[in-house]
């Protein structure tokens, strides 16, 4: 969003009709105000997802997905950002601006990406010429359709075979430098990363290469797998090899499976079993985590069942847990030791895996069994040690029947009851909200929030300084902000706001409350909006009136200043 103003954001969101765009992918049927259906993010029988067109979001109410278009592009049709803010652009006839700046890096990164696609080319024409290469593919059962899928190569011996190739000029080869394509020596010599071995292109999400990982032949031949370091284009932590032939071979992922090497992906693939990524040589990282779930809602960790196997799922299960909204699944497969996806595919074939994955441990059942390692649950202190620590990774849970779970096994196990999760306010807002369930009484601050959510130019109606400013109570600050926000950019609508929070610990809490309906009209909101901003001057007055009591009450009414005595009369005479 740093390379696109946020006016031209706000002005993409107002302009775009989002039952239009989210009907054209999902059938809506009117409800009142808005649309619903069954939510296409989740599995369910009743439909429990609603579309605003006033508000221009949507919003499941079983598994939490919510967002503007932008965010339905980016999770219902797996764009990045940039590719959905084209893709609106384009529907309403606009072009993205961006500066020079960003222009000149997008003409650099169009010839980053051109050097990478054409050694990937240089590889693959060498697989075609190294029997070697052929032989080994060949005993590993890779066909020439996967191979062809996978986009395999062969990075020949010695050490300039792809920079002779590529490297002709100065600039190709600095190209093929920024890209990782290239070593240097102690000297300054430089040769070509990746010598002898399989190669395995990583594609982006759109499909480009952005990346190679090698293979060795033969065992001793050095490390196994050797990746390209991190570049411009490529971050280990935030991509995953295989997942755009995942998103090619599927309309819709019915899961994804997590394993750990690039011929495990292709293993797995060859025997039918199309679901197949691989973090590349990192534990799973939360942006491993969230776009994994952007992608599917379940996904199976598969490990060696060693030390270091169930240590990586740990790892795992940190970056997971805070993405566990409503609908998502995650479990865990642990294989024999000796054994890998590759090898188990072949032995029992896809029928097997799949029976081995059917029964993988949950990610709760892991999550307890790890806990309680060398705890003994048969005395208070055991189980108050397992309460103690299941707190902090269930305080990161998103709201929702999940955490209610987790923290009502918590209370099974322990005997500890969920107090602290369930009476804990949502951040900077104060009680939570679910669906069925009368409303609870909202505070001032709460109510001012929701209706500033429900209709954004009733900020409009102030003007700064905001005397409710300096009162101490949750979510003033975000009421500021909200204020501050709609008084800078007066056009901005709902959608857009809860764009700007999608990332901040209030987004969710904001999520539920623009999802109420408000009775009334708008002119009825004005009036609640500005009693709530009037009550909350009140009570400012009167905790400074309590402020300069205590005060008293410490220096005595003579070591107040005259300005302090001054504030006080004016203070009480308004009482």
């Amino acid at each position: 969003m740093a390379r696109i103003p946020d006016a031209f954001i706000d002005d993409l969101l107002a302009r775009t009709d989002i039952v239009e765009l989210i009907g054209a992918r999902v059938p809506l049927k009117r409800q009142g105000r808005e649309y619903s259906a069954r939510c296409p993010f989740h599995d369910e029988r009743s439909p429990s997802f609603t579309v605003s067109p006033t508000k221009q979001f949507y919003h499941c109410f079983g598994c939490g997905a919510h967002g503007t278009a932008l965010a339905f592009l980016m999770n219902y049709d797996r764009l990045e950002f940039l590719d959905a803010v084209e893709e609106l652009a384009k529907r309403i006839g606009v072009e993205v601006p961006r500066d020079t700046r960003a222009r000149n890096e997008d003409g650099e990164s169009r010839d980053l990406y051109a050097a990478l696609e054409a050694s990937a080319k240089f590889f693959q024409n060498q697989l075609a010429q190294s029997a070697k290469a052929q032989s080994y593919l060949e005993r590993r059962g890779v066909d020439a359709d996967n191979r062809a899928r996978f986009g395999i190569g062969y990075a020949p011996e010695g050490f300039n075979g792809l920079k002779d190739a590529l490297g002709t000029d100065e600039r190709r080869l600095r190209l093929l430098d920024k890209t990782g394509m290239l070593s240097k020596s102690d000297s300054g010599r430089t040769y070509d990363k990746f010598r002898d071995r399989v190669m395995f292109p990583i594609h982006d999400r759109r499909g480009r290469v952005i990346a190679f990982g090698g293979r060795v032949l033969e065992k001793d031949d050095g490390p196994k797998y050797l990746n390209s370091p991190e570049t411009a284009l490529f971050h280990k932590g935030r991509e995953l090899y295989g997942l755009w032939q995942v998103r090619q071979a599927h309309a819709k992922i019915p899961r994804l499976i997590v394993v750990e090497g690039y011929m495990d992906v292709v293993a797995l693939f060859q025997y039918g079993v199309s679901q197949a990524v691989a973090t590349l040589g990192t534990a799973t990282t939360p942006d491993h985590a969230e776009l994994l779930f952007r992608n599917a809602a379940d996904v199976y960790f598969c490990f060696d069942g060693d030390r270091a196997g169930r240590g990586a799922a740990w790892k795992a299960v940190e970056s997971v847990l805070p993405r566990m909204r409503d609908g998502r699944q995650a479990f865990f497969l642990f294989l024999p030791e000796g054994e890998d996806p590759d090898t188990i595919v072949r032995q029992e074939g896809a029928a097997g895996f799949d029976a081995r994955l059917a029964a993988a441990t949950s990610l709760s059942e892991f999550f307890f069994t790890e806990l309680s390692k060398d705890v003994n649950l048969g005395s208070l202190e055991g189980k108050a040690r397992l309460a103690e620590r299941a707190k902090p990774y269930l305080a990161n849970v998103p709201d929702g029947a999940f955490r209610d779970l987790m923290q009502q096994r918590v209370t099974e196990l322990t005997g500890v009851g969920a107090r602290a999760v369930n009476e804990s306010p949502s951040p900077g807002l104060g009680m939570r909200v679910s669906r069925g369930a009368p409303a609870p009484k909202r505070s001032l601050v709460r109510t001012a929030i929701a209706l500033l959510l429900q209709q954004p130019q009733l900020a409009l109606a102030i003007e700064p300084p905001y005397l409710f400013g300096v009162l101490h109570q949750p979510g003033v600050p975000l009421l500021v902000e909200l204020i501050d926000l709609v008084r800078e950019r007066p056009d901005i609508g709902t959608g857009a706001i809860l764009e700007m929070f999608a990332e901040r610990e209030e987004g969710a809490a904001l999520q539920k409350l623009a999802s109420q309906s408000f009775p009334g009209d708008e002119a009825a909101w004005r009036g609640e909006f500005l009693d709530a901003l009037v009550q909350l001057d009140k009570q400012t007055r009167r905790q400074r009136v309590d402020e300069l009591n205590a005060r008293i009450g410490e220096v005595g009414m003579t070591g107040l200043s005259a300005g302090e005595k001054a504030e006080l009369r004016d203070l009480q005479s308004r009482r």
